[in-house]
């Protein structure tokens, strides 16, 4: 078989497996009573959780660039090391941010789907239109949700593209006049952190309504 059609079939052959793997994981929390419902719920607050320690950690780097900046003497190399180890934690948590947020956008897609199909599936024309009133509320909330932490998660990276040019350059030019000459970013890197925390600080009060409106 051609590479050019084999590239295809195992891109099929890898959906398929993920599509089924979910689908029994699912089938398997409902015999436990967890619903997609209830999985939604607990992701929206591992992401919130997340991006909360997010928050702290960029804050926590930006102390220790500030200290680095503010060198006046003592061991320049262990500053720096102490920065690089700041932004490799920062970039760990950022990534765990997006994953959050990937899992909530998959689950929360699968519980629309199915939520709009059963709507078919009422004999009580009542209900029916009570549930999808209660449908469309909840997409609401969770636009907001999404849009939210989709804006807190694009404020990250030109915050670690800033902390990774700093370390970068003090990793090859370690000395005090190299560090002077980066204390014009700081500004710069401040005002990028406290908008970004900004944004963190409303996704995660976005996620506290959502999570209460729709265990309401």
């Amino acid at each position: 078989m051609p590479t050019a059609q084999i590239k295809p079939t195992i891109s099929l052959l890898f959906i398929l497996l993920t599509s089924a793997c979910t689908t029994t994981y699912y089938a398997t929390m409902e015999q436990f009573g967890v619903h997609k419902r209830d999985i939604l719920v607990d992701r929206v607050e591992d992401a919130r959780d997340a991006q909360q320690e997010s928050k702290e950690q960029f804050k926590s780097a930006l102390d220790q660039f500030s200290s680095v900046l503010g060198f006046e003497g003592g061991d320049l190399e262990d500053k720096y090391n102490k920065l690089n180890d700041e932004f490799e934690e920062s970039e760990e948590k950022a990534e765990d941010v997006r994953d959050r947020i990937a899992k909530v956008e998959e689950v929360a897609d699968d519980l629309f789907e199915e939520w709009q199909e059963e709507l078919s599936q009422y004999s009580s024309q009542s209900m029916r239109r009570s549930s999808e009133t209660k449908l469309k509320q909840t997409k609401s909330e969770y636009n907001k949700l999404i849009t939210a932490m989709k804006r807190a998660e694009a404020k990250m990276d030109p915050v670690l593209d800033a902390f990774r040019d700093q370390v970068l350059y003090l990793k090859h030019n370690l000395n005090a006049k190299a560090i002077s000459s980066l204390q014009q970013e700081l500004v710069s890197v401040r005002s990028d952190i406290s908008a970004l925390i900004k944004e963190m600080e409303a996704s995660i009060a976005e996620a506290d309504s959502f999570i209460q409106s729709i265990s309401n």
